[in-house]
C-alpha cells in the first residue's frame, strides 16, 4: 500500500482555525466605508427582503445565541478573481489595491443588511425599531411616536439620533428614550461576529469553501456563478434583467411561483431562450431551447456582446409584459398556478408578433394546459406547439 504521506502531513500542518478572530459590526462597516472589505466577482446578487434584514436585527438584539459565522478570504498578492465594490457593487478597477482586503465568501446578505443601516440606506426607510412592541419591524404606513428609523438608531454618527430624539420628543420623553436607544445601539455597533480567515484562495477553492458552507442554506447555483463573469463586460444580468423580471411578476402578484429560491434566477434566465433563438438564430426553433431551468444557455449568453444582450433583455421584458397584461386583460389569473404559464406565454410573444386571430386559443391554451408531472420532452413539445399555433391540448 503507497501511502500520501506529503499530501497528508501537509493536512496536518495547516490548521486555518488559527485565523479565527472577532469583529464587531461597526468595526466591519468601517472597513466596508474605507474599501477593506470587497465582493468577488462570482458571488451571487443580493437576495434578503427587508423581513429577512429584521429578522436579523431582532436576533442581534434579543438572540441568546451568536450569530453564525462570517467567511473571508484575505487577498495575497496574486488574486486571479475580479473584485467589486462592497458599497457600489461596480468592478474595483485598481486590482493592484486589493492585497489584504477581506473578500467575502460568505456572509454577504448580513454584512449588507448591518450595513445599509449603519448608512441610512433609503432601502430600510420603513424599517423601524418600534419600542412599545419591542421588537424591529418593516412598516407600510407613516411611523408612530413609537417608532424609530433603524437607520438613525445606528447610524454611523450617534449625533443624528441625538438631533433626530430632540426635535421628534419633548424634553421629557427624550430623556427617558436616550440611554435606552444608546444602550441598544451600543450593543447592535458591538455585536461580535467570529469571522474565520483564509489566505490566497483561488476562484473554484473559494467556491469549493462557499458551496461547503452552504450545503443546508441557499447555495450559488452554476448559473449564477456563470453568469456573474458578465459584468467584466459591463453587462450586470441582475441589474438590468433579473430584478426587473422579477418585479414586473411581483408586481402581478405571481411572486409565489418563484419556487424554490433557485428559481429566482433560473426561471429569468430560461425565459431569455425564446429571445436568442429569434435575435441569434434567425427565429429558428429548437425544442431543448424551451423557457424551462433545465434548458437555460448561460454558456452562449457569456460570448455575447453587451448590445446583443441589452436586445435580448430588452425583446424578454416587453414580451413579459404582454404575457402578463393578458393573463389581466382577460381574468386569467387563478389559472396560473406556475410560472410556465407565464414563461411559455412570453416566449409565445417573442415568437408571435401579433395575436388578432389566437387570442381565444390563447385564453383556451391557459385554461386548459397542465404542466403538473410532464417531463421534460413534454415541456418542449408544449412549448413547440404554442409558439407555431398548434391548439392541441393534452
Amino acid at each position: 500500500m503507497k501511502i500520501a504521506k506529503k499530501t497528508l502531513q501537509s493536512a496536518i500542518n495547516l490548521n486555518p482555525t488559527k485565523k479565527s478572530q472577532s469583529m464587531n459590526i461597526q468595526e466591519m462597516c468601517e472597513k466596508i466605508e474605507r474599501g477593506e472589505i470587497t465582493i468577488p466577482l462570482y458571488q451571487r446578487g443580493l437576495s434578503w427582503n427587508n423581513q429577512k434584514a429584521v429578522a436579523l436585527f431582532n436576533y442581534q438584539l434579543f438572540g441568546k445565541a451568536p450569530v453564525a459565522p462570517l467567511s473571508f478570504n484575505e487577498i495575497g498578492s496574486n488574486n486571479d478573481v475580479p473584485q467589486l465594490s462592497f458599497i457600489t457593487r461596480e468592478p474595483i478597477n485598481s486590482p493592484e489595491n486589493f492585497k489584504g482586503n477581506l473578500s467575502v465568501v460568505d456572509g454577504q446578505q448580513r454584512l449588507t443588511a448591518n450595513y445599509k443601516a449603519y448608512s441610512n440606506s433609503p432601502d430600510f426607510q420603513n424599517i423601524v425599531l418600534d419600542v412599545t412592541q419591542s421588537k424591529f419591524k418593516e412598516i407600510n404606513h407613516k411611523k408612530t411616536l413609537s417608532q424609530i428609523p433603524v437607520g438613525i438608531l445606528l447610524n454611523r454618527d450617534q449625533g443624528i439620533l441625538s438631533d433626530y430624539l430632540i426635535k421628534s420628543y419633548s424634553p421629557t420623553v427624550y430623556a427617558e428614550l436616550l440611554p435606552i436607544l444608546i444602550g441598544i445601539r451600543t450593543k447592535m455597533l458591538s455585536y461580535m461576529y467570529t469571522i474565520h480567515i483564509a489566505n490566497s484562495m483561488n476562484e473554484d477553492e473559494q467556491i469549493d469553501w462557499f458551496e461547503v458552507l452552504n450545503n443546508a442554506g441557499s447555495r450559488v447555483s452554476m448559473i449564477e456563478l456563470k453568469l456573474s463573469k458578465l459584468k467584466m463586460h459591463d453587462f450586470d444580468i441582475y441589474k438590468q434583467f433579473i430584478k426587473p423580471y422579477q418585479k414586473r411578476v411581483k408586481d402581478y402578484g405571481f411572486e409565489d411561483l418563484f419556487s424554490p429560491f433557485s428559481s429566482n434566477v433560473s426561471y429569468p434566465i430560461a425565459s431569455l431562450n425564446p429571445a436568442y433563438e429569434v435575435l441569434i438564430r434567425g427565429g429558428i426553433h429548437s425544442k431543448n431551447y424551451a423557457p424551462i431551468p433545465s434548458d437555460t444557455k448561460e454558456d452562449m449568453f457569456l460570448k455575447l456582446s453587451k448590445l446583443d444582450l441589452d436586445k435580448l433583455s430588452e425583446i424578454t421584458l416587453h414580451s413579459l409584459d404582454l404575457a402578463l397584461h393578458f393573463v389581466f386583460d382577460h381574468n386569467l389569473q387563478s389559472y396560473v398556478t406556475q410560472m410556465q404559464y407565464i414563461m411559455y406565454l412570453t416566449g409565445y410573444f417573442v415568437f408571435n408578433k401579433s395575436i388578432a386571430n389566437n387570442t381565444n386559443s390563447i385564453i383556451n391554451w391557459i385554461k386548459t394546459i397542465s404542466f403538473t408531472n410532464k417531463s421534460n420532452g413534454e415541456k418542449r413539445e408544449i412549448f413547440d406547439s404554442l409558439i407555431n399555433n398548434i391548439w392541441n391540448i393534452d
